[in-house]
């Protein structure tokens, strides 16, 4: 091959619109010289980059490897004994890990060539008898064309030297069979976002086998549309939110996979023809990951199915999450190379990670180890929400006409039904482990903490399976200066007559929940959960309040309706203590509502001192029309406008959020948001003087200022659910 073919130039081609980078050097260069130079590079790279995050224990790997090697007993029906065929995963799985041990310095198998042998007859073998060119591929599409070839490929890789000429043609077709280049021609279905990244990562991988310049280029250039931002279906929004399955928030899955297959190309091919780089996923490491990390594990609000797998799923995908954000940051800007690496070291330090990529990391003086940060992050696309304070943290999640209420799908998460009804997570001080340990195996699952919930009966998969369970609601989002926040949904009950408005108002040592217009036709009784606690410690009640010992407090105004249960609940062979507080609505519920405070981490005095101050929080509205508070000692009104209307000295014109603080330098800021992001103009007026506008939003299209403030707002829907803030001038005078 004397130079690029037509069909190679115009794959380089598409690389380049993707926005990732070819050095000019390789594209002056004749391929018979960059060719074999190359490819000895990525094989090299591939090699250290899969094997790193064994490297804290290479003896273990070595004994496993060996262990693995002299009980293979290839027959027709089995490569081990143990595994009978297929063995998708395990089969593989273990030629692998031979492979790597093969590849690894420091197993005490290292360069071994009876290991490589064995790793060779094994692959041969297991692709002779189960993944074989012209066999129609039974079962799940992910095991053909991802979970098996990548397996196989890379052992093949890294004991490459050893894997004849014949053996390796054998394995390249049999890829080539189940995943042909057609397969990267579309971007859609069940090739998007992570799903796109491992079989641009196969497709890498045979090239890299064969040495095949073209598919290296189409593994590339096929990876274009993961570094593009979306505003529906799969990928990343502007606002943070990951999405896969169509409508299921997944930075703690397929983000993961994502985020570490990606982080994995980008060191491997660092330095080759085939470089790349994505701003895209750069941002995404603090704007869509980041956010749901708390002391080194990940929430369960962005796991999809995920969540009914093993216990402690969340501090396994934090790690994860960690290691590709460490291998990520090698090919990052210097700043914030330093920034994630203090980030990481914070969260496997306060998690007690320090194998893999966080030994060193950890051991590393020079980088400091940063703690939790404060502030709200609001994801309006994906129904999420994430607020930190020093000492503790809160999740919620909600369902919307884009986003399911829960993801089921290959036997999982089968009785998840209610994770998107307002659930809200918090976790204080020493409680890390209250969603980790067997809680989705014991919790009872009509009682989640936080959710608006019929009590009908659901069969185990309710609803259409893998997410597709949106509700028709669209005022589901809020508004946030990114310090405090309003946040609101319009609760449709999953295969239920159940509706209710819902809001939650994040502040410094509490979140003040709300509901109104709860209703339903059921014929059966609708609850609230105030919260579901994993819990042991004691339980005090009283007048308008109740406090569980070495958790929290919460207040109640009205000081009446509250039921509890302690209680043992069992699931696989797990079992785990519970407290359930909760508000019965009763029967088919007519516009019921509630009002209640989480405080989160609080003592008992300070909740009864809080509960003996009902003024401190008042409550302005709690209607069906709309929900808001104000808070005297914050300066701060917040009102979730369900309709137009007012409330609370602010009127809105049309459905929307807004978060008011005054200042005591004499400013204040008004924070307004589209949830529905369905509005061509909006006005808010504040019936409060003011001399003057600060700082605008690109948004707002004009003001009046006075005796009172209106804004206007132009096309608030393209913010898709963001925020506007902006600031003015109080007249001190009036």
């Amino acid at each position: 091959m004397g130079g690029y073919s037509r069909r190679l130039a115009l794959r380089l081609g598409g690389v380049a619109a993707a926005g990732a980078v070819i050095p000019a050097s390789a594209a002056r260069s004749s391929a018979e010289h960059i060719w074999p130079e190359s490819f000895a590079l990525l094989r090299n790279r591939w090699r250290d980059v899969t094997v790193e995050p064994y490297r804290s224990r290479p003896e273990r790997l070595g004994m496993t490897a060996a262990g693995y090697r002299d009980t293979m007993a290839p027959t027709r029906a089995s490569l081990w004994p143990d595994l009978a065929f297929p063995s998708f995963d395990d089969t593989p799985e273990r030629l692998l890990t031979m492979a790597r041990a093969y590849a690894m310095e420091g197993t005490g198998l290292t360069g071994d060539a009876s290991l490589a042998a064995a790793v060779a007859t094994g692959l041969d073998h297991y692709r002779r008898r189960v993944y074989t060119a012209g066999r129609d591929p039974v079962g799940n599409w992910w095991t053909w064309q991802i979970g098996v070839p990548k397996r196989l490929l890379d052992a093949a890789v890294l004991i490459a030297p050893h894997l004849t000429e014949r053996r390796s043609r054998a394995l390249r077709d049999a890829v080539d069979h189940f995943v042909p280049e057609r397969r990267l021609a579309d971007y859609r279905r069940t090739s998007t976002g992570a799903n796109r990244v491992d079989l641009c990562t196969v497709m890498l991988l045979r090239a890299v086998l064969r040495s095949d310049p073209g598919k290296v280029a189409l593994a590339v250039s096929a990876l274009s549309p993961v570094f593009s931002y979306v505003r529906e279906g799969d990928g990343f929004y502007r606002d943070g939110s990951f999405i896969q399955h169509t409508s299921v928030p997944y930075q703690g899955g397929y983000g993961v996979v994502l985020l570490s297959g990606l982080a994995t190309l980008f060191a491997v091919l660092r330095g080759s023809p085939w470089e790349i780089t994505s701003k895209v996923v750069l941002d995404s490491v603090e704007r869509s990951f980041a956010p749901f990390v708390h002391d080194g594990f990940c929430m369960d609000l962005v796991n999809g199915r995920g969540i009914s797998r093993r216990a402690y799923g969340d501090y396994r995908r934090g790690d994860a999450l960690g290691s590709a954000i460490l291998l990520l940051s090698e090919s990052a800007p210097a700043a914030e190379r330093a920034r994630w690496r203090g980030m990481v070291k914070g969260w496997a330090t306060r998690s007690a990670r320090t194998d893999g990529r966080f030994a060193a990391l950890v051991a590393d003086d020079t980088v400091p180890a940063l703690p939790e940060p404060e502030g709200h992050r609001l994801l309006p696309m994906s129904a999420r929400a994430v607020h930190r304070r020093q000492g503790w943290c809160a999740g919620l999640s909600m369902a919307s006409h884009r986003i399911g209420h829960y993801e089921h799908g290959n036997g999982e998460n089968e009785r998840g039904w209610h994770t998107g009804s307002g659930m809200l997570y918090w976790w204080a001080e020493g409680h890390g482990e209250q969603y980790s340990d067997s809680f989705w195996h014991t919790v009872d699952p009509y009682r989640l903490p936080g959710t608006t919930v019929s009590m009908r009966r659901l069969p185990d998969g309710a609803g259409k399976g893998w997410g597709d369970t949106c509700p028709p609601a669209r005022w589901v989002g809020g508004a946030t200066d990114g310090w405090y926040a309003t946040v609101g949904q319009h609760l449709y009950g999953l295969e239920s007559t159940m509706e209710a408005f819902k809001s939650w108002f994040f502040l410094d040592d509490t979140i003040v929940c709300m509901g109104a217009g709860i209703t339903s036709r059921d014929g059966v009784p609708v609850e609230t959960i105030v919260d579901n606690r994993r819990a042991d410690g004691g339980l005090t009640l009283d007048a308008g309040l109740a406090h569980l010992e070495g958790h929290g407090g919460y207040v109640l105004p009205t000081g009446d309706g509250l039921r509890t249960v302690r209680e043992y609940r069992s699931g696989g062979s797990a079992s785990r203590g519970y407290v359930t507080l909760w508000l019965d609505h009763g029967v088919d519920p007519r516009s019921a509502a509630y009002v209640y405070q989480l405080m989160p981490g609080a003592s008992l005095s300070r909740t009864r001192a809080r509960a003996a101050d009902p003024l401190w929080a008042r409550v302005l509205a709690n209607t069906a029309g709309r929900q808001g508070i104000h808070v005297p000692s914050l300066g701060l009104t917040a009102v979730n406008f369900w309709n137009g209307g007012a409330a609370g000295g602010l009127t809105a014109s049309d459905p929307c959020a807004v978060l008011v603080r005054e200042r005591g330098d004499g400013t204040a800021t008004l924070t307004v948001s589209d949830p529905r992001c369905d509005l061509s103009e909006l006005a808010v007026t504040w019936d409060r003087p003011v001399a003057g506008v600060l700082d605008g939003h690109p948004s707002l299209a004009a003001t009046t200022t006075g005796p009172r403030l209106t804004l206007a707002f132009e096309r608030p829907a393209d913010l898709d659910g963001g925020s506007a803030t902006v600031t003015v001038r109080l007249d001190g005078a009036a």
